[in-house]
């Protein structure tokens, strides 16, 4: 058995990715990091929470510029841009927090760990009828409505990761592992996620 397992999941939204690693999480005993992730960032690198929030997973944007240059005025002219800053107090939170086992969500940490010894990989997406239904029941919000969030949130982490890695958000090669989470349910998909891992001999 491997002496750390490290499990990046990156998702469509609705698609289930987050209760997926949590519940894997919690089978294997090792720690889960998703949203927390930001409140992390913000304590060990000293950025503001709402700045960091603002740029999670998503494209950099004026609205982010103009937010940053209120807070920091002068981070725009004395050194790294402000998504230079946020994306490498991600990349040096997430490498920290990759020295014990962890299920990591989103945030690029397959691409930020992609030399850690003991990564699996995991994309996980599903038919849209099966996200629809989930985003407007935890949203609260019309089928047509979890339809236009779906498309805008997939949009916003495609540019992200795909700016931030060499490697294309939710394409096979980029990942050890794709599932179908409305193929297989979120149990049958995290039941799949550990028989790949014991495959490979990391349970």
């Amino acid at each position: 058995m491997a002496e750390k397992r490290i499990i990046t999941i990156g998702r469509q939204f609705g698609s289930g990715g987050h209760e997926i690693g949590e519940k894997l999480a919690k089978r294997l005993d090792i720690k889960f990091y998703d949203k927390d992730l930001i409140k992390l960032v913000a304590k060990e690198s000293g950025l503001c929470e709402k700045v960091l929030e603002s740029y999670d997973e998503k494209p950099t944007s004026s609205l982010l510029y103009s937010i940053v240059m209120d807070i920091y005025p002068s981070v725009m002219y004395t050194g790294p841009t402000i998504d230079q800053q946020i994306y490498q107090a991600n990349y040096d939170t997430i490498r920290k927090l990759s020295m014990e086992s962890c299920v990591i969500v989103g945030r690029c940490a397959d691409y930020i760990l992609r030399d850690c010894e003991g990564l699996t990989s995991v994309f996980i997406y599903a038919n849209s009828d099966f996200r629809a239904a989930r985003v407007a029941d935890e949203y609260h919000v019309s089928d047509a409505k979890a339809r236009e969030m779906m498309s805008k949130t997939d949009k916003k982490r495609a540019s992200y990761y795909n700016f931030q890695s060499d490697k294309k958000w939710g394409m096979a090669a980029s990942y050890n592992l794709c599932l179908e989470s409305s193929a297989l349910g979120i149990e049958g998909s995290v039941n799949l996620i550990e028989d790949y891992l014991r495959y490979r001999g990391q349970i």
